[in-house]
């Protein structure tokens, strides 16, 4: 069975533009992200599939493969799609490019959701949350999930709504949703074909329209997170931590 893990990166961002170029560590911080993502043992290969010839001269510059997307393609999935089709492979690995930090492990154990549960076509992870703060914030997606690990909704929401304590708020109650993704390739390619579903439309979440469309989503839980960088100041954060593991 033949893994890859694509890294979709979109040079425009409103908040950060051009992020994944950002180089304020000596290395890019899309390079920052391959280079987890090498360490991670499942893939037998890492692509970027990047919007921009800004992109692939980076990727170029760090020996990375990288494949030229069309810049009219409206998300990262479709992005990732395009670049795979005509790759040989069985499982595909979305990571985002803006998370530097990124564990190697959780990228292994969402492959290995796939190999081991022939019948989902799409997997992923989540994890507790670390503050009360974190479950009312829209931008960190929660999603409630059944006795077997399939989810059952993704919302911006806080979810479950615990009625009988609505003033207060039980964290041990919800869990926290992490942007990685395994398809096989089949239904990637199927999932990009399709229309775009209400509650997708609704929530701004892509994975509901695989929902909504009777598909199964697996996840497993993991024991932490790492944040990815969407604004200029969570970037000089990065870039603290990472100057100082490195004892700079």
């Amino acid at each position: 069975m033949k893994i890859i893990a694509v890294i979709p990166a979109r040079l425009s961002s409103t908040r950060f533009p051009e992020k994944v170029l950002a180089k304020k560590t000596g290395k890019f911080l899309i390079q920052h992200t391959y280079e987890q993502a090498k360490l991670a043992k499942t893939p037998e290969e890492v692509i970027i599939a990047a919007d921009d010839e800004k992109v692939s001269a980076a990727a170029e510059s760090f020996n990375a493969k990288c494949i030229l997307t069309s810049p009219e393609l409206k998300s990262g999935t479709d992005r990732i799609a395009q670049a795979v089709q005509n790759i040989p492979a069985d499982i595909i690995i979305n990571i985002q490019g803006d998370e530097p930090e990124i564990d190697p492990a959780h990228i292994d154990l969402v492959a290995k959701l796939l190999v081991d549960n022939p019948n989902f076509p799409m997997a992923t992870l989540i994890a507790d949350f670390e503050n009360i703060d974190q479950v009312s914030n829209p931008n960190i997606v929660k999603v409630v999930t059944d006795n077997t690990g399939k989810a059952v909704y993704f919302s911006r929401s806080p979810i479950p709504y615990d009625r009988e304590n609505s003033a207060t708020v039980d964290i041990d109650l919800y869990n926290r949703h992490i942007g990685i993704y395994a398809y096989r390739k089949d239904f990637l390619l199927e999932f990009t074909k399709m229309p775009q579903t209400i509650l997708e439309k609704t929530e701004k979440l892509e994975q509901l329209r695989a929902i909504e469309n009777g598909y199964e989503i697996l996840t497993a839980k993991v024991n932490h997170t790492c944040d990815g960088i969407d604004t200029p100041e969570q970037y000089e954060e990065f870039v603290k931590r990472q100057k100082k593991k490195e004892g700079m």
